[in-house]
């Protein structure tokens, strides 16, 4: 478990130290509450934040209130206060704005271990409550909401002139399967999908049944190379219902970021490509803007067309 701690006073951070490090736990000690807030920022393996209320450039309720504002949930982190016998009250003001827990300064030692157990336990369960909370149940990729949220990030990248492409595909005739061979082979084929999406380089998810999508940082040339050998990878899947082959395919369309774009019309020009592959005979991929828009592209309410992020 990885601890930042912060506390102005050279000795109070030895002690701590010394003391963590005995029981095997990782620390990076700070005397400034900008400087731990900014480590915790850029590292995502911090568990604990052990501060005292009294800070050079900060107090430590304000740490507090930046570091839950910053994570906003996203993350797991268990914050202990540290205080003084007359730092008491912001101790309890500590405690209203984000902290979990608080203890005396120099912190006896069983005390502070104790406590340490306990964030242990809190921040594991938070982890698995979030893992639940952002992975499809049957493949384990990102689920929908997961997906758009990692997505909207990344395509932040794309203002800093790197090459940002969306791949939306869908299983062709994914109904008949689930008819003609029962729901247990389709589950089957979805976690066969799954397993030749994961290794991709980029944020893969499942969109809601047979779709999914899939963020690169590629070039359109070079994702629609990327996705032309997905497609090739899935066409060539082996799975059976008893001794029965059970045909595979897929449709992609594929989209590069344009100046102007957000993650929803990125994903929503991929979705569009991928109804023109649907349309003109399936088991194929379409780059986003090679070929002549129709009123039936407006018909089409794939995936992305319909971003409904409560599900």
């Amino acid at each position: 478990m990885r601890i930042v701690l912060v506390d102005p006073s050279r000795t109070v951070r030895h002690i701590v130290t010394d003391l963590v490090q005995r029981w095997k736990y990782e620390v990076s000690a700070f005397s400034d509450g900008a400087e731990a807030l900014s480590y915790i920022q850029k590292d995502e393996s911090v568990r604990v934040l052990i501060t005292s209320a009294e800070l050079p450039t900060m107090s430590g309720v304000e740490l507090c209130v930046q570091v839950r504002e910053f994570l906003a949930n996203r993350r797991p982190l268990y914050i202990i206060m540290m205080s003084s016998n007359d730092e008491y009250t912001k101790c309890v003001e500590a405690l209203d704005k984000g902290a979990d827990d608080f203890i005396s300064k120099p912190p006896i030692a069983e005390e502070l271990r104790a406590r340490l157990r306990t964030a242990d336990r809190v921040t594991s369960m938070q982890c698995e409550l979030l893992r639940l909370a952002t992975t499809d149940f049957l493949t384990g990729l990102s689920n929908r909401r997961a997906f758009f949220e990692s997505a909207a990030k990344a395509i932040e990248q794309a203002h800093d002139g790197r090459a940002v492409s969306a791949l939306m595909f869908d299983l062709d005739h994914f109904k008949q399967i689930n008819d003609i061979h029962g729901h247990g082979i389709g589950d089957v084929v979805l976690k066969s999908v799954a397993a030749e999406v994961a290794p991709l380089p980029g944020i893969a998810g499942r969109l809601g049944g047979e779709e999914f999508g899939l963020l690169l940082e590629n070039n359109l040339s070079d994702a629609v190379d990327i996705a032309e050998e997905f497609r090739c990878s899935i066409e060539r899947l082996k799975i059976f219902a008893g001794e029965k082959p059970v045909a595979v395919t897929c449709s992609i369309g594929v989209a590069e970021w344009e100046a102007g774009d957000n993650i929803d019309s990125l994903l929503r020009r991929a979705d569009v490509a991928l109804y023109e592959a649907k349309r003109t005979g399936r088991n194929k991929v379409v780059a986003a803007d090679s070929y002549a828009l129709s009123n039936q592209h407006d018909k089409w309410r794939g995936a992305a067309r319909v971003l409904d992020r409560t599900s």
